[in-house]
């Protein structure tokens, strides 16, 4: 009887970690995702982009499998290029938290992912994209963000670092929003209550598996509820301070093909 593998599942989060610089994965590491796959694991992409972000990408990686995105919104299967599951954030219960945080902060600018397969985001005026390639579609004002269902709100303050900006979103929006730091420049409102954890426990759901039976890679904040969920959570060299404390190992960064050195360990 051939032997199991160690994991069966391999969650990989895609900027900053399984991603170089460049939008590209490195050979090495691609070696590897099919050296896991050819041992018996399946590998699950987790990813904080939303699936029009990502749907190019994952076609020019061959990625064929189940999705994790717009932070555990939606479950997308790259395969059938439909998605499976997905929640929407509340309009009024955004703008409203949006309020909120504006009367303990002052002004932040937003952004919105919109839902569905051709969803766009829409940037209010004075918002800057983190990624300056990212397409984006300007609104006149704050009004245009909610001219259809959205999946998440991104917000930046003009002075506040991305740490102090998500440590005071989460002291006043209460139930109206779950909030989440998952990138230079990216603090973000989901629905409440979700978040890549829970994203990923839907999807090992739709492979009949075990969340507590994958392995993470990780590389920020929001790759935490996905390493609570997870057997085994690894973080990039290049990861987040509040990632690398929780994780049961640091591996090397994206640009050096981290996720490779821990599956070679493991699958080889």
């Amino acid at each position: 009887m051939p032997t199991p593998p160690p994991y069966s599942l391999v969650a990989t989060d895609l900027d900053g970690t399984l991603l170089r610089g460049d939008d590209t994965v490195g050979p090495r590491s691609r070696d590897a995702l099919a050296l896991a796959r050819k041992a018996g694991a399946r590998h699950l992409v987790v990813t904080g982009r939303p699936v029009p972000g990502v749907r190019a990408l994952l076609d020019e990686l061959g990625y064929r499998g189940l999705a994790v995105c717009g932070q555990g919104t939606q479950v997308y299967d790259a395969g059938a290029r439909r998605t499976v599951r997905a929640v929407t954030l509340d309009r009024e219960a955004a703008d409203a938290a949006l309020g909120k945080i504006e009367a303990q902060v002052g002004r932040v600018f937003a952004a919105v992912d919109q839902d569905g397969p051709e969803g766009r985001t829409l940037i209010e005026p004075g918002y800057r994209l983190p990624h300056p390639a990212l397409p984006a579609q300007r609104t006149r004002d704050r009004g245009g963000l909610w001219a259809a269902p959205v999946i998440k709100v991104l917000i930046r303050h003009p002075d506040l670092s991305d740490e102090e900006l998500a440590a005071e979103a989460r002291a006043v929006v209460g139930d109206l929003a779950t909030v989440t730091h998952s990138g230079p420049g990216t603090v973000e409102l989901q629905p409440y209550g979700v978040d890549k954890g829970v994203g990923i426990a839907l999807a090992a759901g739709e492979l009949g598996l075990d969340p507590a039976s994958a392995i993470a890679f990780g590389d920020m904040p929001n790759d935490l509820p996905m390493f609570r969920r997870c057997g085994y959570g690894v973080a990039m060299g290049n990861a987040h301070p509040a990632l690398r404390a929780a994780a049961d190992e640091v591996t090397l960064s994206n640009e050096e093909d981290g996720i490779a050195v821990v599956l070679e360990r493991l699958f080889g």
